[in-house]
């Protein structure tokens, strides 16, 4: 497939932003997602990337493409390959979101750039987030977005090594109801979160895929829970999909002033890896 890099290397610079309030409900309805008991009262701290929930874009039905994505070439480039993943990404923190107070987000598309892998061609696209809440700088995130093409039958993969037992270790279900919540809170409408015979007939893969930024959340809040207070520093890669059909193990190991973390279904191989930072 033919990609014109020098055209989608144009969208560079290209800015969106929006605002939203964080409500109480919004809140209760995360933490009911992640089966956890937050605080939900106006000017209490709201839960660690809560912010993946809000100030989402929101498209109408007919300006969505096959997948249930927004169709591309406004803020983000037109990508002719049709698979798309969140990649990996850094956070920094520097302050609190409170409930109550108004989260604006002002994204930047920084780079596009084309790699060739074992698979084909696979386009990255590199945005820049800052976040504030009641004007403050709260925090700023680097989102890598990956476009690959539909794998070919016949192309071999290698056996992949099975994750390593973190000596902090969780096992959860990501059930397609959960699934279905998180797609809801973060107005995602990309069918393989819920779609499942779009997921195993039309995508080829054996089930619901769990998402990426649900996966960050869960790993961010595990090192927190393990450290006492919120990370200064979080970065992620995702390394191969988990799927609904298979439970998930949420591991973490201390790695100096650190802690490294890592999610995969039991038996398989890492999904993704974290660092966090204090």
């Amino acid at each position: 497939m033919d990609i014109d890099i020098g055209h989608l290397r144009s969208w560079i610079g290209e800015t969106q932003s929006d605002s939203e309030t964080l409500s109480p409900r919004t809140v209760r309805q995360f933490a009911a997602t992640f089966n956890r008991d937050w605080p939900t009262d106006q000017g209490d701290e709201a839960p660690l990337l809560i912010h993946l929930c809000l100030t989402q874009p929101i498209a109408p039905l007919s300006a969505l493409g096959r997948d249930g994505h927004p169709e591309l070439g406004e803020f983000l480039p037109p990508v002719s390959l049709p698979r798309r993943m969140w990649a990996g990404g850094t956070f920094e923190f520097y302050d609190q979101i409170r409930i109550g107070e108004t989260v604006t987000r002002r994204s930047t598309i920084k780079d596009v750039t084309l790699k060739t892998g074992r698979t084909g061609q696979l386009c990255f696209v590199t945005v820049e987030h800052k976040i504030t809440s009641d004007g403050r700088h709260v925090l700023s995130e680097q989102q890598d977005i990956v476009y690959r093409d539909v794998t070919k039958a016949g192309v071999s993969k290698p056996k992949p090594t099975p994750a390593l037992k973190g000596p902090h270790r969780q096992i959860m279900n990501p059930t397609p109801t959960m699934l279905f919540r998180y797609s809801a809170l973060t107005f995602n409408g990309h069918r393989i979160h819920y779609d499942k015979e779009f997921c195993t007939r039309t995508e080829g893969y054996p089930g619901l895929v769990v998402h990426g930024p649900m996966q960050a959340t869960i790993l961010c809040q595990m090192a927190a829970d393990i450290r006492g207070k919120p990370p200064t520093k979080f970065y992620f890669r995702s390394l191969s999909p988990l799927f609904d059909n298979m439970d998930m193990t949420i591991n973490a190991r201390e790695e100096g002033e650190a802690l490294s973390l890592w999610t995969s279904c039991t038996g398989g191989p890492v999904a993704m890896e974290a660092k966090a930072e204090w």
